[in-house]
């Protein structure tokens, strides 16, 4: 293959990983938040039943994340992608026919299902194929956030003012046909990295050990970094639009801050994965983390339009980064061939903060009769996070990439 068409190949891989981003971690589960006032006044929903919804899809997710990861270790990455992009696109087109309360939560731990055998591996797969990069290239993977965070801040309300109390269903309609082209692109244009090739005349390494990976604590360390990341953010996007509606925000101002954050996000990720690269992973997660801690305290503090828009700028520019950062972490402390176990471990931590999130967080709201007591919990795991991060900061870079010869 010539120098070009291998380019050619490397940049549709990422733009595939870009877009897989997109449907699975955007549509799949950020645009819930924005597509929920529609459906509790639609379908008389409490603010628990919500956040049960919400908890239903991480719960889906975090059941399945292992099993993805091993099928990606077992089957490929690509194929494993495919078949969870196909099983959110039934997820979405479920969500956009039923009425029925019991409907919706089967199909929305078909989102989490469908997210577990796709986000983890093809993460896993980049970070294989570009080693050197795999900041960078990871920060390019997660602006599928910014992008698809920009699409929904202006494709809901749009969908909701054209359809009016129909326009949340057109939504999950829509993002079914996404899902269903994006699993044809990856088919098209992703490949699985070459196998480990025996070296020296010597045969292939002997299995991953499973329990060492899932006992190391470079992992878990990273790992619990993750799940207050799970945790804090799925607070943020599933009710912070509706915090502002309750301060008096109207509903197409929130979708335009969305979009804004969106917007930022986009070259989020790439700039903090290569900051990454060069001044390392720790001390860039420390730094993000505890900007992110600073933009959740401010809706806390005072609830205006000013002060809403400050706190999505400052997400907007680190957010996206954070999960840079995280992921690429998570990458690092296993041999190659052991990414794709280690990091649907490390997800699992991120499920289990998604799973607890959404459920825990509505009811302090239904017992307070406000947000401030759900984000007062989120900016506790916060500061906790950038204690965490700085224990990442002191583990030993890439010394876990290295695999001896036997």
């Amino acid at each position: 293959m010539t120098q070009d068409g291998q380019r050619l190949r490397h940049f549709l891989m990422i733009l595939s990983g870009v877009f897989v981003t997109l449907i699975v971690i955007v549509f799949a589960r950020l645009a819930y938040g924005l597509l929920l006032p529609p459906m509790r006044a639609d379908l008389g929903m409490s603010y628990q039943q919500a956040g049960l919804l919400g908890t239903v899809t991480a719960l889906g997710y975090f059941c399945f994340v292992l099993l993805g990861g091993i099928t990606a270790a077992r089957w490929g990455a690509r194929t494993s992608v495919v078949f969870g992009l196909t099983t959110v696109s039934l997820g979405f087109a479920g969500m956009a026919l039923s009425n029925a309360y019991p409907l919706l939560m089967l199909f929305m731990v078909l989102l989490g299902v469908g997210t577990a055998f796709s986000y983890a591996p093809m993460v896993s797969l980049l970070a294989t194929w570009f080693p050197e990069r795999r900041g960078t290239v990871i920060g390019f993977l997660t602006s599928g956030v910014g992008l698809g965070m920009l699409i929904i801040g202006v494709l809901i309300p749009w969908l909701e003012r054209l359809f009016g109390t129909t326009g949340w269903r057109v939504t999950w309609a829509v993002f079914a046909v996404a899902g269903v082209l994006v699993a044809l692109m990856v088919a098209c244009f992703v490949r699985n990295p070459p196998s480990a090739a025996p070296r020296d005349g010597h045969p292939p390494p002997p299995p991953s050990d499973k329990i060492a990976i899932y006992t190391n604590p470079r992992v878990i360390t990273v790992g619990l970094v993750y799940g207050i990341v799970g945790l804090t953010y799925i607070v943020q996007t599933v009710f912070m639009v509706s915090f502002m509606a309750e301060s008096g925000i109207p509903a197409a101002t929130a979708g335009g801050l969305v979009a804004m954050m969106g917007m930022l996000s986009l070259a989020a990720g790439p700039t903090w994965g290569s900051l990454s690269d060069r001044m390392g992973r720790g001390s860039s997660l420390m730094l993000a983390m505890a900007l992110v801690l600073g933009g959740m305290i401010l809706p806390l503090i005072h609830q205006s339009l000013p002060v809403f828009t400050i706190h999505y700028a400052v997400m907007g520019c680190t957010v996206s980064g954070l999960f840079t950062l995280v992921q690429a972490a998570g990458t690092e402390q296993v041999p190659p061939r052991d990414v794709p176990i280690a990091f649907s471990f490390v997800t699992l931590f991120f499920a289990g903060g998604q799973f607890i999130g959404p459920a825990f967080a509505g009811i302090l709201i239904e017992w307070t009769g406000g947000f401030h007591a759900a984000y007062g919990f989120t900016c506790i795991m916060l500061a906790l996070g950038v204690y965490l991060a700085s224990r990442v900061r002191r583990l030993p870079a890439l010394a876990a990439q290295t695999e001896t010869a036997p």
